[in-house]
């Protein structure tokens, strides 16, 4: 073989194998594109969550249910971690304003007005009897721990802004369990600094109302403690009708 017919075999060798390597193979497709991660709900809530675990407040919001006037709460966390809520109507069908208040030594009822006491309704952090509980402190203690704690099974997802805020909103739905729920069901929104602006419940619609303002140092119960029976939230029975005063009517004799 003369040496170019030498080198023309070599650069057919090179051309046929740099087209055989450049030509792509049927059998492989093209790599997908990536489909981006989608939000967890439950996590976005928690991040506000746990914000708001560590927020010291007083904030004032409006209660309303259908057929009913709205109603004040007043919230305050103080900065020792005991809170009081006072709740306009909590009590007795609707007709006797009452604070929900916790201290490291228990948790106590005191009707709000100038002449009354508390009373110690449950120990430090336990939930309070049915019949005296109003259920609205626990959207600010709580259930905060619930909607932290991955273990309880709760359905969250994304909800439309409830009237009157802007902040995200998500709609919880406790998961069945052999125990009662850990929480009521409803929507919740929150604001990035940790703040609950509205809430959906069972009970009524919460909405904050005015500025958040600095939180006191501790909370103090608006009465002194006694050793009486509190106040339940169902209406009082009706009093009995009043005795007729008139005289019994008298036949006359015959």
């Amino acid at each position: 073989m003369t040496t170019g017919t030498a080198l023309a075999v070599l650069t057919g060798l090179l051309l046929s194998a740099c087209s055989s390597s450049s030509a792509p193979d049927p059998q492989v497709s093209p790599s997908a594109t990536p489909v981006p991660a989608q939000p967890d709900p439950r996590g976005q809530l928690a991040a506000r969550v746990a914000v708001a675990k560590d927020r010291r407040y007083v904030a004032a919001y409006t209660l309303t249910e259908p057929g009913k006037a709205p109603r004040s709460i007043l919230v305050s966390v103080a900065t020792d971690r005991t809170w009081r809520v006072d709740i306009q109507g909590g009590a007795l069908g609707g007709t006797a304003d009452v604070a929900i208040a916790s201290r490291p030594e228990g948790v106590y009822q005191c009707p709000i007005n100038p002449s009354s006491s508390c009373v110690k309704v449950a120990a430090g952090g336990k939930r309070l009897p049915a019949a005296i509980d109003p259920r609205v402190q626990y959207v600010f203690v709580t259930w905060l721990d619930v909607l932290l704690d991955r273990q309880t099974p709760l359905s969250v997802a994304p909800a439309e802004p409830l009237a009157g805020t802007s902040a995200p909103c998500f709609a919880v739905e406790p998961g069945v369990t052999a125990i009662a729920p850990a929480m009521d069901p409803g929507t919740f929104c929150y604001s990035d600094d940790g703040i609950l602006t509205a809430a959906k419940l069972p009970f009524g619609q919460l909405m904050l109302t005015g500025e958040v303002v600095a939180p006191p140092p501790t909370i103090s119960l608006p009465g002194p403690v006694a050793n009486s029976a509190p106040l339940g939230t169902s209406a009082p029975p009706p009093p009995p009708p009043p005795a007729s005063s008139a005289p019994p009517s008298v036949k006359p004799s015959r």
